[in-house]
């Protein structure tokens, strides 16, 4: 059982940045893809950045360009840089491990980020 423990969320105005972090307790991290989702309220789950094992990463159009993922394997931990915060960016953001052998995936229990004036 991995255990996913995200933090960095908050308030931040129109305009503004956050970085999320996602510390893992595995300490085979590099066996799993990591990614970011967010569920905005009334609305259902949707993805918004992977990062493979291998460190190649995508991202869904809403965040192209404004959001970057980055990991660091040393330290178990997932990252998301995000610039230019819209309201439309207000969310629970989910941490997601997804071992690239068997397919198991966790999740975190969610950071809350509010984008507002």
């Amino acid at each position: 059982q991995v255990q996913l423990v995200e933090s960095g969320g908050g308030l931040v105005q129109p305009g503004g940045s956050l970085r999320l972090s996602c510390a893992a307790s595995e300490s085979r991290f590099n066996n799993y893809h990591m990614s970011w989702y967010r569920q905005a309220p009334g609305k259902e789950r949707e993805w918004a950045a992977q990062i493979t094992s291998g460190g190649t990463t995508n991202y869904a159009d809403s965040v192209r360009g404004r959001f970057t993922i980055s990991r660091d394997n040393a330290k178990n931990t997932v990252y998301l840089q995000m610039n230019n915060l819209k309201p439309e960016d207000t969310a629970v953001y989910y941490c997601k491990a997804r071992r690239f052998i068997t397919g198991a995936e966790y999740w975190g229990q969610g950071t809350q980020v509010t984008v507002s004036s």
